[in-house]
């Protein structure tokens, strides 16, 4: 998961070759830079060493090596600079790519993948895929890096002194390196464990808070705080675990980096008995052992929070690599409404290849006739609609629009055709005008009030203080059941889709709305051919035709009042709505 995470990541930060060379380069001055601090460091002390007096030319000399010591600083100043200014840029471009990747790949999933999710889980994905990329570019730019190229500064001029001082160090830094990568590749399951334990905490909590109602009104408070602390304690020890074992590794490495500090000053003492190093050369090792340290004291954080984000970013990678369960068909066309006539031909369904649903399933639906499914919950009415707009891929059988095919043509053109008007309408939490407007983003505002007006809710807009102007809310939450289900209704006026699908289209609505959208939902339905929903089985009367389902099978057909007249589900669906006065 981790070449693949890097494959995905490179594949976005390579479009911007410029500001990667830059940001190298930056990298490059800077350790360079540190690297040659120590050696003129050694040379300073050295020189006011060996002088026996301060006599004008050795002031100088001093002088000297002080000029190019603040020379170098002054490249790593200006090279800190250019890194920073760098670093900004390529990041924020390459996270705002990479969202817009993760956001368009996430968005193309099926109505199923979204059922079968929490919208919670889902969006932090989204957001720890985004800001593990500043993560790992951050550990990799400012740690992992400039670490591997100071180390190997070091050593190069360590060797050139003598070669038992790289030797000594490079065998301490290669135990340090080989422990924390093995460390590292064991401890990355406990962090991926601990990353799912998140995930589910937070799915939890946005579950909870999504139906807060719901918790208050059947007294299930108790029950979330206790499911949650089942969720949150799960979490708690995969942490203890996790973070155990971050300390236990730091320990092996504090004693790795002290035995190589011992053993570098042991060889450094052998060395000058012999006359090979001066006392410029203690500072030399010192300062490059204190370069080193500092830079591998957090090498196990660093190691740590790169295994993290890419356990962070492999989340979404897997569901951005998850193949698509409903896709255009290869040479897929547009389609093309002309009648609007549909027939499902011998359909088979089941969800998830487990439960049947619809088995040889048949219906013809003429061009602008406007049909009623009706039956009682779970009789596979909304299913019907469903594997209509293609949310579902049947398992046998066809579906056809004017006899195309709906699995043969692009999915856009499908939807294009089609209005839907839910049982439940969600709203984004955008203005009224912009909730309408998503029926036809190009249609003008004059066209947005009159589909506002014929659904009968440009007066309670117009009442509002900001009118079209005015944020609805998560999901619509400031309007009422009624009021949403209206803006729904004026948002498919809007629409003007040649098929149109009422799915409990007047649920939500009291007596009074009912009677003043029902001319309107009449005058849309117009030379359209319609598929209409309803339990509400007086709000279908005037259909052309109305089919009865049970268990997947059309029972009976018929108008109203031939229905009636059966002694049939339809009629006994009635009764019960007529002595429970909910016609």
């Amino acid at each position: 998961m981790m070449l693949r995470v890097l494959q995905i990541m490179w594949q976005h930060a390579s479009h911007y070759p410029w500001t990667l060379i830059g940001l190298f380069t930056a990298v490059v001055l800077l350790i360079l830079s540190q690297v040659l601090t120590p050696i003129f460091y050694k040379r300073l002390i050295d020189a006011a060493i060996v002088a026996t007096s301060p006599t004008a030319e050795v002031v100088h000399g001093l002088l000297v090596i002080l000029s190019s010591i603040a020379a170098i600083k002054g490249l790593a100043w200006i090279s800190r600079r250019l890194r920073g200014v760098c670093m900004v840029r390529f990041e924020s471009r390459v996270m705002a790519d990479l969202a817009m990747t993760a956001f368009d790949r996430l968005m193309r999933h099926s109505h199923s993948f979204f059922t079968d999710n929490f919208a919670g889980t889902l969006v932090r994905r989204v957001n720890k895929f985004v800001g593990s990329f500043e993560a790992i570019a951050d550990q990799i730019g400012f740690n992992l890096f400039p670490s591997l190229l100071i180390i190997a500064g070091s050593l190069y001029v360590l060797s050139q002194r003598d070669m038992l001082l790289g030797v000594t160090l490079s065998i301490g830094i290669g135990c340090f390196i080989v422990f924390n990568v093995i460390a590292g590749l064991w401890k990355q399951k406990y962090e991926v464990i601990r990353n799912d334990r998140d995930s589910e905490a937070t799915g939890v909590i946005a579950d909870a808070i999504g139906n807060a109602s719901t918790i208050k009104l059947f007294s299930g408070h108790a029950f979330e705080v206790a499911l949650f602390g089942k969720i949150n304690n799960l979490l708690r020890k995969a942490r203890v675990v996790a973070w155990s074992l971050h300390e236990l590794v730091g320990a092996v490495q504090g004693l790795i980096m002290f035995s190589t500090e011992i053993g570098m000053l042991a060889v450094a003492i052998i060395l000058w008995q012999k006359g090979i190093l001066t006392v410029g050369d203690f500072v030399l090792i010192q300062l490059y052992l204190n370069a080193i340290y500092n830079r591998i004291d957090d090498f196990e954080r660093v190691i740590r929070k790169l295994f993290e984000s890419f356990a962070d970013a492999g989340e979404m990678v897997e569901i951005m690599d998850t193949p698509l369960e409903i896709t255009d068909a290869p040479n897929a066309e547009a389609l093309a409404v002309s009648r609007g006539a549909i027939s499902f031909n011998h359909v088979t369904f089941a969800f998830h290849k487990t439960r049947t649903v619809l088995t040889d399933f048949s219906l013809p639906i003429a061009a602008r006739e406007k049909v009623a499914l009706v039956g009682s919950s779970g009789a596979g009415k909304t299913t019907i609609t469903r594997l209509l707009l293609r949310f579902h891929d049947i398992a046998g059988g066809a579906i056809t629009i004017d006899g195309h095919d709906i699995s043969k043509v692009t999915l856009e053109s499908l939807w294009n055709a089609v209005a839907l008007v839910p049982q439940e309408p969600v709203l984004f939490h955008r203005t009224l005008r912009e909730n309408i407007l998503y029926g036809r983003r190009d249609a003008t505002d004059a066209e947005v009030i009159e589909a506002a007006r014929r659904a009968h809710c440009h007066e309670f807009i117009s009442s509002l203080p900001n009118g079209y102007e005015t944020y609805v809310g998560e999901c619509g939450v400031k309007l009422s059941g009624g009021e949403r289900q209206r803006v729904a209704i004026a948002r498919a006026i809007l629409k003007n889709a040649p098929i149109l699908v009422l799915d409990e289209a007047t649920s939500s609505l009291d007596s009074e709305s009912e009677s003043l959208i029902q001319d309107a939902l009449h005058e849309l339905m117009r030379e359209k051919t319609v598929i209409a929903i309803a339990h509400r089985l007086s709000t279908i009367r005037e259909m052309d035709r109305i089919i009865v389902i049970d268990s997947g099978a059309i029972v009976a057909e018929g108008t109203h009042d031939v229905l009636l007249s059966q002694q049939g589900i339809y009629r006994k669906l009635w009764e019960i709505q007529a002595g429970n006065f909910i016609l």
